[in-house]
């Protein structure tokens, strides 16, 4: 009995000082590490410094940093943004951005049930342990992809979209393509370490940007927990940000023996939605303490606005040789979205250009004429103006009805 609890004592003395190493994996032999969970994730993230002002190098320990807002497309911060790296777990961002399209397009629902394939079963990695021919949900498959990162979830999804991993890769190169992801080589769905699968932290951006425009997504990458089976099979979200940091939506986290540890984290904040990659930190601390640091730089320094023009002081224009004697002015519903330095959004004016000279014959919606918006005397975007109605040219035939009419009036 003593030699048992003996036994016991020193078992749970080396488990417990293995868990929090959770970027590592030590099966002999292995070539990939996964996304394990651990009290790793139950602490809060480091305190860092106070976020820095614009054109301050931050000190992000990783091999690739990028800092995007999504709308726009613009970098806010990058270090190292083009190195090719293995991209781990967040490979998963393009095979849901795939999974996100297939429901738009109405070829899945969420209510969709997917049985599962010997293929997609054998995944290893993260996973909940997917038995071959068991059914599951559309709903239920991403809410296991999307929280706990699992392979098998993945796949069976991949499956469902295009009938095999390898066409649903094929499906993932192509959209990368499309997005300009130009430093992007997709050679499984989920992630596991593969020659040749390799992206960049700009590419990661880029995707994770199209990722969330897709508002379904953030109904599971803003979970913290959640259960599968029944409550049998818990999930615990792998992306940390999402229970500490204020704003989180997401997104992808990532975890093997040739990535590192990476992050792709995304918030918002008072209108304003950022994507932070980190990419090959050397645990799981640095990878959010990094992608934190880059939210809070981005936050601080800068603001999202859309602008639409002002009008009102622009009257009906004259129109020359027409049967009508003006037109109105629309933005058909133009806008532009910025990014502008916190605290410049007051200081943005317009300048508003007709043409002159406006013949007839004018059609709705024809140019004629441009809204400029400045700042600091430099323009920062452009719309064009549109007449809101027609306005025939004056021909021989109406011209005589137009004077005989005139002729005929008491």
């Amino acid at each position: 009995m003593k030699k048992s609890i003996k036994f016991l004592a020193v078992f749970m003395a080396i488990s417990l000082s293995v868990i929090p190493l959770f970027c590592l994996h030590f099966t002999a032999g292995a070539e990939v590490a996964t996304e394990y969970l651990s009290d790793d994730l139950l602490t809060d993230i480091p305190t860092v410094s106070a976020a820095a002002t614009v054109d301050t190098a931050l000190s992000i320990k990783a091999k690739s940093t990028v800092l995007m807002e999504p709308h726009t497309g613009k970098v806010l911060y990058e270090s190292n943004p083009d190195e090719k790296l293995a991209p781990a777990s967040i490979t998963k961002i393009m095979s849901l951005l795939l999974v996100m399209e297939a429901i738009e397009n109405e070829k899945l629902t969420l209510d969709t049930k997917i049985t599962t394939s010997e293929h997609a079963a054998s995944m290893g990695g993260s996973q909940i342990w997917l038995e071959i021919g068991e059914q599951m949900t559309v709903d239920e498959l991403l809410r296991a992809s999307v929280i706990a990162s699992a392979n098998d979830a993945t796949v069976a999804l991949a499956e469902a979209v295009s009938g095999s991993e390898e066409t649903f890769v094929e499906l993932m190169n192509k959209r990368a393509v499309e997005l300009g992801m130009k430093n992007t080589t997709f050679k499984n769905a989920c992630g596991l370490d593969a020659d040749g699968h390799l992206t960049t932290g700009k590419d990661v951006a880029i995707m994770a940007s199209a990722l969330i425009k897709h508002a379904l997504i953030k109904k599971y990458s803003t979970v913290w927990m959640d259960a599968l089976r029944n409550g049998k099979s818990e999930l615990t979200n792998t992306n940390k940000l999402v229970r500490y940091y204020s704003g989180a939506t997401g997104l992808k986290t990532g975890t093997t023996s040739k990535a590192g540890c990476c992050v792709a984290a995304t918030a918002e904040r008072d209108g304003m939605e950022l994507v932070a990659v980190v990419m090959g930190a050397e645990n799981s601390n640095e990878r959010f303490t990094g992608a934190k640091k880059l939210l809070d730089y981005g936050f601080a320094n800068w603001s999202f606005a859309v602008l639409t023009p002002d009008l009102k002081d622009v009257g009906n224009i004259p129109v020359l040789k027409g049967m009508e004697k003006e037109i109105s002015v629309d933005i058909g519903g133009g806008e532009v979205n910025l990014l502008l330095p916190k605290g410049k959004q007051d200081e943005i004016t317009q300048i508003i250009e007709i043409k002159e000279n406006i013949e007839a014959p004018v059609l709705v919606g024809d140019v004629i004429g441009s809204v400029k918006f400045m700042l600091e005397d430099k323009q920062i975007g452009e719309l064009p103006l549109y007449s809101a109605n027609e306005v025939e040219r004056v021909n021989f035939l109406n011209a005589f009805g137009l004077i005989f009419a005139s002729a005929t009036l008491p």
